[in-house]
């Protein structure tokens, strides 16, 4: 089983308009509506991967129960989130579909009192005990302390369970120091995590500070991977047009599969570049067009460097 975290899970809401105009009024052409956050959507990749996974974290008010009932109706993903008092966000995503652009609107999250936290923690340390690997993603709610991340990963070394982390800013930074087996920036955090704006030079000093494994989301540039073996670098076959949402959380879900699948680093890196060009196609995050993945997985590029390590 693959336990992915979701501390501030979500009930994603996709609109699409034919223009987005602002200051204007539009006519919506279709609504979907999906349980979300990042590893709630890893947990739905991996699931239409073929691997069995647990999502845990919190869920509270009517939010929470409509994100419940959307993860019970999902095949291959069991749901261990926990009860809390304040109401889950909402994340609301406007597709323009004339241009292909999305814009996002995130709500902060619930106020997670220190006794909602501290159960918890009991209830991640029991469902380590059955977990192949485990997923920490996202943003934090409101009220769990900043080094979240960072106790979470000790947590699971100590258990022996890889761990990846897919976060931002000082909960990234504490995360790192805890010494996790993988990490997935963006370029923008892994530039607010080592102040430097080349991938290649952030990449090492991000693995100095403590993570095993660090993979750069470059965007439509694709994947650059730095771990104990060598540099690898995966590159699409070409820019996809849609809805970016879930993209890198897509990649996420492709890493660790094949963690967990102990898959040679260039194998994993085509999976998760061929999910990631594959849920742009998509109409919500979570979700990848299947023809498509497995189109792309013959025509993404893999490179390698093995001096640097």
């Amino acid at each position: 089983m693959i336990l992915t975290v979701t501390l501030n899970t979500a009930l994603d809401i996709t609109y699409r308009v034919g223009a987005l105009r602002p200051h204007a009024s539009h006519r919506v052409s279709a609504v979907t509506e999906r349980p979300g956050g990042k590893g709630v959507n890893v947990a739905r990749v991996l699931a239409a991967l073929g691997h069995e996974t647990t999502v845990t974290g919190f869920a509270g008010g009517a939010t929470g129960r409509a994100l419940q009932e959307h993860l019970a109706a999902t095949p291959g993903v069991r749901d261990a989130l926990l009860p809390v008092t304040g109401p889950t966000r909402r994340t609301v995503a406007v597709v323009d579909e004339l241009t292909g652009d999305t814009t996002q609107l995130n709500e902060p999250g619930p106020q997670i009192a220190p006794a909602e936290w501290g159960a918890f923690l009991d209830h991640y340390e029991e469902l380590l005990a059955g977990a192949s690997a485990v997923a920490l993603c996202g943003s934090l709610p409101p009220g769990v302390p900043v080094g979240a991340y960072a106790g979470l990963i000790k947590a699971a070394r100590s258990a022996a369970v890889p761990v990846l982390l897919d976060t931002s800013g000082e909960p990234l930074r504490r995360g790192v120091a805890a010494r996790p087996d993988l990490v997935k920036p963006n370029t923008d955090e892994l530039a607010e995590l080592t102040g430097s704006h080349d991938p290649a030079r952030a990449t090492q000093d991000a693995r100095r500070r403590g993570a095993r494994t660090v993979v750069a989301s470059l965007g439509a540039q694709g994947l650059l991977a730095l771990t104990p073996e060598g540099r690898w670098r995966a590159v699409p076959p070409g820019r996809e047009r849609g809805n970016p949402t879930g993209a890198g959380d897509s990649v996420a879900a492709g890493l660790l599969s094949g963690l967990v699948e102990q898959l040679p680093w260039p194998d994993r890196l085509t999976r998760a570049v061929a999910l990631s060009a594959a849920t742009v196609r998509a109409p919500a995050a979570g979700e990848f067009d299947r023809l498509a993945y497995e189109k792309l997985l013959g025509r993404v590029t893999v490179t390698t460097d093995v001096s640097v390590a």
